[in-house]
């Protein structure tokens, strides 16, 4: 059933789950064991960074890979997208092991929430859930974070609970992102209709905006 939701509802998501084919790399790395979790990125690193970032924000994953490991990944902030465009380009069992990595060594709420993310790839519900509610603990005023850990919630069943999280991240994010749409569904799921009011209001929640939740909502409905 799981599953079920996961491949119908899964355009939703925040992190960008779509499959895209693996890339042919050879390259296997995981976070070496001497990695300093607070290690500051220098003005070099940064432009780097900058630059891997704008191919990321383009899709253009498989480009901002190459850019990436064009040099040591010398910082938590490298390997955290290291991980990212891992499982960004197909390849998520090296992604898990990069994450894993970073969960063990440093244990920050970015790598709980990125172990968790491959996970939910990999329909590891469960194993995600707990990973982003770490991810949440650590990092409570991440809109992306309370999100993600909102939407599984959906996906668990949990609609009050996933409401309070996905209206937290809806406030923290001003209304922008994906976090419309799953607000909505959780609201239509808790036929919480003063909360459609007040995003219609606040954040100018349209009615073809409402439709499509509306739709989600009965996938949801139909596979509990």
């Amino acid at each position: 059933m799981r599953s079920t939701i996961l491949g119908l509802t899964v355009a939703v998501l925040a992190a960008g789950c779509a499959y895209q084919p693996p890339a042919s790399d050879t390259t296997h790395r995981t976070a070496p064991e001497n990695l300093t979790c607070n290690a500051r990125i220098q003005p070099e690193e940064q432009v780097q960074l900058d630059r891997v970032d704008t191919l990321m924000a383009r899709d253009h994953d498989h480009a901002a890979l190459a850019q990436l490991e064009a040099r040591p990944l010398s910082t938590v902030d490298h390997w955290v997208r290291y991980g990212q465009l891992k499982a960004a380009t197909g390849q998520l069992d090296e992604a898990e092991r990069v994450f894993q990595g970073l969960v063990d060594q440093c244990g920050t709420g970015r790598s709980h929430h990125g172990l968790g993310m491959v996970l939910l790839k990999k329909d590891e519900v469960l194993a995600a859930l707990n990973h982003l509610k770490v991810a949440r603990e650590k990092t409570p005023a991440s809109a992306q974070v309370r999100n993600d850990y909102g939407y599984v919630l959906l996906m668990m069943g949990e609609y009050d609970q996933a409401a309070y999280e996905l209206r937290t991240a809806m406030e923290l994010g001003d209304g922008q992102g994906p976090v419309r749409q799953n607000l909505a569904v959780a609201y239509l799921l808790t036929e919480n209709w003063a909360g459609l009011q007040w995003m219609t209001q606040e954040y100018n929640f349209t009615g073809k905006e409402r439709d499509y939740a509306e739709r989600l909502a009965q996938t949801f409905r139909s596979v509990q």
